[in-house]
């Protein structure tokens, strides 16, 4: 099994294996009655309702592999995590028996080598969960900016009329 199949999430996992499972059935299905002619007809005719369990119990298999698989690979990476953690922990208990010089070195190569091992991934919030704060709302009414998405319209529609006075508003 390649890795491209333990990579997807878990439900697009689910869809390609119960695919392939579906598909293989459907080739068993008409080789059984491409074959089935004449006396072999009654044969494969009564043969082919068995089929289903078995395959029943073929995906069942194939998606508990798979699972076993997943799971692994979890616990894997959570002992590595684990085993990187101590190691650097015992680096810089270490770290603080040195002078100086060599501890502000040894740091600066624990750093360097977490820099290199970490990936730092910034999620950014759609607008609508987005906080906003209302100084910055009033700020942007003051100059009669748009306030569109950023806070309900009838609080657009009021900021708006409390500043339409034309006095515009004092320059920094």
């Amino acid at each position: 099994m390649g890795d491209w199949l333990l990579n997807l999430p878990i439900p697009w996992m689910a869809v390609v294996i119960f695919a392939a499972t579906y598909l293989i059935a459907a080739c068993v299905y008409l080789l059984v009655f491409r074959l089935a002619v004449g006396d072999r007809a009654r044969a494969f005719k009564a043969f082919s309702p068995g089929m289903l369990p078995v395959l029943g119990t073929i995906f069942a298999l194939l998606v508990a592999f798979v699972a076993v698989q997943v799971w692994n690979d979890f616990d894997k990476a959570k002992l590595a995590v684990a085993t990187e953690a101590t190691a650097l922990r015992a680096v810089d208990v270490f770290a603080e028996t040195l002078p100086d010089e060599q501890r502000t070195q040894l740091r600066a190569l624990m750093n360097r080598h977490i820099a290199e091992s970490f990936e730092t991934i910034f999620m950014v919030p759609s607008v609508e969960t987005t906080y906003i704060s209302s100084s910055v709302v009033r700020e942007v009414a003051k100059y009669h900016g748009n306030l569109t998405g950023l806070v309900h319209p009838a609080v657009a529609k009021a900021l708006a009329e409390k500043f339409a006075s034309g006095a515009k508003p004092p320059r920094r």
